[in-house]
C-alpha cells in the first residue's frame, strides 16, 4: 500500500476521530482487566479551549492511550462544572443587554435562563477537545448540576452538618461586591497597591485639642464607632476616659485603650471600623463596641454615608478627601504601600463584611489528606509542591461555603422561624418538614411555613466530590463502578488549584471512602509567552488553539505543547515549537511513505548490512523502550517525548532507513521490508499517545486492519534483552561514517564517486559494521593497515584512525595551497594572541575569565597548525 503524496492532517485527523468514536474505543466498563483511571479537571460550563486547557488534555490524553496500549480498562471521565459565580455573572450581563434586571425576576425564572445558557454553551469546549484528540469516555461526560451529582452534594452536606462539622455564624468574611457574594479566604487574590495614607485630625470632645489618626480608607470614617490608643503610650495619656468626634458625621466615639495598638505605625491613634475590618471587629467584640455597617452590596455607600449615599467607595474616597482637606481635617497625605485583596474570579477588590454564612469546620478533616501526601500515599509531582501542601493544610482555615448566588446548588436548610437558629437542615422539603415538627412540637406546621435557604454552595463545594460523584459512590457507595474506578490513578492539573480542589478533594476522599481518590498528582506548569507572561485573552498574547489546530494540525501542536513542558514547570510558549511539531509529523509521513513506496523481491538474499542495521535497530529500541519506561514513571513527561523523536527522527529515519535503503530503481529484499514494517509498526506504538492521528493513519495503510486490530487497542511493545556492545559499536560506526561525510563535504567529493577507506585498528571495535560503513560512506574497499597512509587525508575515531587516499579524490594542488595560506592564517591569529599575552598590562588588568579565553585561543590554533602541517607533509611525500 502507499500514502497520499502529501500529509493532509485536517482529514486525517477527521477521518480517524469518527472511527475511534464509531467504534466505542474510548468507553470502559468493568471487567477482569486492571482499571487505569483519570478524572478530567471539569472546566468551566461557560469556558472555550485555551492553551492550558491544551497542555493540560494533552498530558491527560497521552497518559490514557499509553494505558490503552499496556492493556488497562481505560476509563478517563470528562465533564463541566457549573461555575457559580463566573456563570451566574455571564447570565446576569445577557439579561442586563436584553433590558432585563436580575433583581426583577424570582429564582426560578433566573434558573431558567442560567440553564437555557448552560444549554447553548455547555458544551463547547468539550467539542473543542475532541480536535485535539482527547480520548474520553464521552458516555459518561457528568456535569456538577447533574441529578446525581447535585444529590452527592446535598446529602454531603447534610451529613457534615450533622457530624457537627457544618454550622452558620456571623462572621466578618470577604465580599465581593461585582459578583455580590462572599467568597472563601482562598478565593482572594493579594496584591501589592500603591495607594496613599491619610493623616487626619478627630476633635477631642468638649475641648479644642486633636488627635490625629492615620488611614489608607478614608471613606470608612463613617463607620467609625471608637479611637483605640496603647495604654502604654505615653503620648496619649492625656486621652484616656475621654471622647472624640468623626468628621463629617458629627458622631461621639470613645476613646478605647488595648496593646493591639501598634504604637510605631502611623500615629500611634487607630480608628476602629467594627463592621469593615477583620482586627477591627475582634476590638469591637473585645469591647461590646457599636457595629455601623456603611455599605450596600455593591460597595456604594448606604444611608449611613449621609450625602455620599449611593456613590461608589472609590469615587467617595477621592470626594471625600477634597470634604476633608475643605474643613481643614486632613493634616497631610503620605505615598503607602500596602496589599489589596482581589476577587480572583472577578478581580473586583474585596470588602471585609460582617454577615451570617455557612462554614466547614477544617481542621480534623484535612489531618488524613495531610499525612496522605507527606506519607506519599498520594504522590505531588513534582516533589516541591509538598511544601507548599503542608504549609496550606498546617494552617488551614474554616471554609466558607455559601454563596449569595442562584446558580449552584442551594443550602439544605429550611427556616420556619424569624430567629436565627429557627433552622433545620435535610435532603429535602418533605424531611426538613419532618425534622421542623419535632424541633418545635408544632405540629401544625406546613410546607408554606419552610423558607428555603437562597444561597447557593461554593463551587468546589461540588467538584472535591468529583472522583466519587461520577461513579455515583456518595448515593451508592458499594456500587461495582466506585469499587472498580476508585481510588483512580493520575490527576494532572495546574499548581494554582492544589488547595482549591486536589487538597479537598482528598479531604473528600478520606472522610467519605477512607481512601486516597488517586495516586499521583501531575502539576503542570503554566503556559506562558516568550516574555514570560502569563497567557490571557486580556493581554491578548494568547493565539486561539484552534487556529493552530488548523494550521499545524493536532499531532502537531500536542508535541509542540509537550516539547519543553517539564512538570511544575511553566511552558515557554513559541509558535516555533508547533512548526517543530509539524515538521516531526511530516518526518514520520514520508519516512512511511519511503518505506511502503518500497518494491520487494523475495529471490534477493538479505544484504549484510541490513542484517546488521535490523539487529542494532532491535537493540536500540529496546533500550528506548526502558529509557521510556523510566520516564512515564517519573511522570517526566517530555522526556518521554524527546526520547520517541530522537529515536524515529534519528536513530530511524536518519540511520536505519538509509542502511536499508536499495539502490535507486531497485527492489528491497522480503526479509528486510517485513522486519521494517514490523519495525515501523512498533515505532507507531511508542509514537501513538502523543501523535495519535498520523500514527493510526498509518498503521491502517501499512497492510487491511479489521476494528479490533486498530492501533488504539494494539500491544503496547514487549521488553526484550538489549545487546549494549552491539549499541556502542554502532556509535563508533556512526562517527566513522560522519568522518567520511565529512571529508566529502568538504573536499567536494560526490558521493556517488566510491573512494577507499584504510583504518589502523587499535580498537577492533566496529569491525561488526563494516558493511554498514561501506554502504553509508560508498567505499570501493575498507581496508585494515598497520601503518598510516602516507599522501592521504584522514581523521579519528577514538584511538582508530581513518585514510581516504586522495589520488584522483581531489586536486593535490589545489589542497596543498589551500592548506598553506589556512596555514598563514592562522600562524598571524596565533602570533596576535602570544601578543597579547605576553602583554602584562593587558594580564595584570583584565579579568581572569578573559585571559582564560585567550590562553584557550593560544591552545586551540598550536592544535590546528599541527594538524595542517600533518596533511601538508602528507600532500607533499
Amino acid at each position: 500500500m502507499s500514502l497520499a503524496g502529501k500529509y493532509d492532517a485536517k482529514s486525517v485527523e477527521e477521518k480517524w476521530y469518527a472511527y475511534w468514536m464509531e467504534n466505542n474505543y474510548f468507553h470502559s466498563e468493568v471487567d477482569e482487566r486492571e482499571a487505569y483511571t483519570i478524572v478530567i479537571p471539569p472546566p468551566n460550563v461557560t469556558g472555550v479551549l485555551h492553551m492550558g486547557h491544551m497542555l493540560n488534555n494533552t498530558i491527560q490524553d497521552v497518559l490514557i492511550r499509553r494505558a490503552r496500549l499496556k492493556g488497562y480498562n481505560a476509563c478517563w471521565v470528562p465533564g463541566t462544572d457549573h461555575a457559580s459565580i463566573a456563570t451566574e455573572a455571564k447570565v446576569v450581563a445577557k439579561l442586563k443587554e436584553e433590558g432585563v434586571n436580575k433583581n426583577d425576576l424570582t429564582r426560578e425564572e433566573f434558573l431558567e435562563h442560567a440553564w437555557e445558557w448552560t444549554h447553548k454553551h455547555g458544551g463547547i469546549i468539550l467539542e473543542q477537545l475532541k480536535k485535539l484528540g482527547a480520548s474520553c469516555d464521552w458516555e459518561r461526560t457528568a456535569f456538577t448540576m447533574d441529578d446525581n451529582l447535585s444529590s452527592s452534594v446535598i446529602k454531603v452536606f447534610v451529613d457534615l452538618y450533622n457530624k457537627g462539622l457544618i454550622y452558620r455564624g456571623y462572621r466578618m468574611v470577604n465580599w465581593d461586591p461585582q459578583a455580590k457574594t462572599t467568597l472563601s479566604d482562598e478565593e482572594v487574590i493579594y496584591e501589592e497597591k500603591q495607594g496613599n495614607l491619610y493623616y487626619l485630625n478627630y476633635k477631642i470632645e468638649g475641648t479644642e485639642d486633636t488627635l490625629t489618626i492615620a488611614t489608607t480608607r478614608p471613606e470608612t470614617i463613617m463607620g467609625d464607632t471608637a479611637i483605640c490608643i496603647n495604654p502604654n503610650d505615653d503620648r496619649f495619656k492625656h486621652l484616656k476616659g475621654k471622647k472624640a468626634i468623626v468628621p463629617i458625621a458629627n458622631r461621639v466615639i470613645p476613646i478605647i485603650e488595648d496593646e493591639y495598638v501598634d504604637m510605631e505605625f502611623g500615629t500611634g491613634c487607630l480608628k476602629v471600623t467594627p463592621a469593615h475590618d477583620l482586627n477591627d471587629k475582634t476590638l469591637g467584640d473585645k469591647h461590646n463596641l457599636e457595629v455601623i455597617d456603611i455599605f450596600n452590596d455593591d460597595a456604594t455607600l448606604n444611608s449611613y454615608g449621609l450625602q455620599y449615599e449611593g456613590k461608589d467607595r472609590f469615587i467617595v474616597r477621592k470626594e471625600i478627601v477634597k470634604e476633608l482637606e475643605r474643613i481643614g481635617v486632613l493634616a497631610k497625605t503620605e505615598t503607602h504601600l500596602n496589599k489589596v485583596g482581589t476577587s480572583e474570579r472577578t478581580k473586583a477588590v474585596i470588602e471585609p463584611k460582617l454577615s451570617d454564612q455557612w462554614f466547614l469546620k477544617m481542621k480534623d478533616l484535612a489531618q488524613p489528606a495531610l499525612d496522605a501526601v507527606l506519607d506519599k500515599e498520594v504522590n505531588l509531582v513534582p516533589e516541591k509542591f509538598i511544601n507548599t501542601y503542608r504549609y496550606w493544610m498546617e494552617n488551614v482555615r474554616d471554609w466558607n461555603i455559601s454563596r449569595q448566588l442562584w446558580w449552584g446548588h442551594q443550602i439544605p436548610a429550611y427556616f420556619y422561624g424569624d430567629g436565627k437558629e429557627d433552622f433545620v437542615v435535610a435532603e429535602s422539603r418533605e424531611e426538613a418538614l419532618v425534622l421542623a415538627k419535632e424541633k418545635t412540637g408544632n405540629t401544625e406546621l406546613t410546607n408554606a411555613d419552610l423558607t428555603q435557604d437562597p444561597d447557593a454552595l461554593d463551587t468546589w463545594f461540588s467538584s472535591w466530590l468529583w472522583p466519587m460523584s461520577v461513579f455515583n459512590g456518595i448515593l451508592e457507595p458499594d456500587n461495582k463502578e466506585i469499587n472498580y474506578y476508585y481510588p483512580t490513578n493520575d490527576l494532572v492539573t495546574a499548581p494554582e488549584i492544589l488547595f482549591f480542589w486536589v487538597a479537598r478533594m482528598i479531604i473528600a476522599g478520606y472522610e467519605y471512602r477512607g481512601e486516597k481518590p488517586f495516586t499521583n498528582v501531575y502539576l503542570t506548569g503554566i503556559v506562558r509567552d516568550k516574555q514570560r507572561r502569563k497567557m490571557s485573552k486580556s493581554l491578548g498574547n494568547s493565539p486561539n488553539p484552534l487556529d493552530l489546530i488548523d494550521q499545524y494540525g493536532a499531532d502537531g501542536i500536542r508535541v509542540g505543547m509537550l516539547l519543553s513542558s517539564p512538570a511544575g514547570n511553566d511552558l515557554m510558549f513559541d509558535e516555533d515549537l508547533c512548526k517543530q511539531g509539524s515538521a516531526f509529523v511530516n518526518k514520520i509521513f514520508n519516512a512511511s511513505r519511503l518505506i511502503l513506496g518500497w518494491e520487494i523481491d523475495d529471490a534477493i538474499d538479505q544484504p549484510e548490512s541490513s542484517a546488521m542495521a535490523i539487529a542494532w535497530y532491535t537493540s536500540k529500541f529496546q533500550k528506548t523502550l526502558l529509557e521510556l519506561e523510566d520516564s512515564y514513571a517519573k511522570y517526566r513527561i517530555s522526556d518521554a517525548l524527546m526520547t520517541t523523536y530522537k529515536l524515529v527522527w534519528d536513530d530511524f529515519c536518519s540511520w536505519l532507513l538509509e542502511m536499508v535503503k536499495p539502490a535507486y530503481g531497485s527492489p528491497i529484499d522480503g526479509k528486510t521490508y517485513r522486519e521494517v514494517i514490523k519495525i515501523l509498526e512498533d515505532n507507531l506504538k511508542v509514537l501513538h499517545p502523543f501523535v495519535p492521528f498520523i500514527s493510526e493513519e498509518i498503521w491502517q495503510q501499512i497492510t487491511g486492519r479489521t476494528p479490533e486490530e486498530a492501533l488504539i487497542i494494539a500491544s503496547w511493545p514487549e521488553p526484550q534483552t538489549v545487546d549494549e556492545n552491539l549499541i556502542a559499536e554502532f556509535e563508533i560506526a556512526a562517527e566513522v561514517v560522519s568522518g567520511i561525510r565529512t571529508i566529502r563535504k568538504e573536499k567536494n567529493i560526490a558521493f556517488k564517486e566510491a573512494i577507499e577507506l584504510s583504518v589502523v585498528n587499535s580498537e577492533n571495535n566496529s569491525a561488526s559494521f563494516d558493511t554498514v560503513i561501506s554502504k553509508l560512506g560508498n567505499l570501493s574497499a575498507l581496508n585494515y593497515v598497520d601503518a598510516k597512509v602516507e599522501g592521504a587525508l584522514s581523521f579519528r575515531v577514538k584511538s582508530n584512525e581513518y585514510f581516504i587516499p586522495i589520488s584522483g579524490a581531489i586536486n593535490v594542488e589545489e589542497e596543498i595551497k589551500k592548506l598553506t595560506d589556512e596555514l598563514s592564517y592562522t600562524e598571524g591569529f596565533l602570533k596576535s594572541v602570544q601578543k597579547k599575552l605576553q602583554n602584562e598590562r593587558f594580564v595584570n588588568n583584565a579579568p581572569d575569565q578573559v585571559i582564560a579565553n585567550e590562553k584557550k585561543k593560544q591552545s586551540d590554533a598550536e592544535a590546528k597548525i599541527a594538524t595542517i602541517k600533518s596533511s601538508l607533509k602528507s600532500l607533499n611525500n
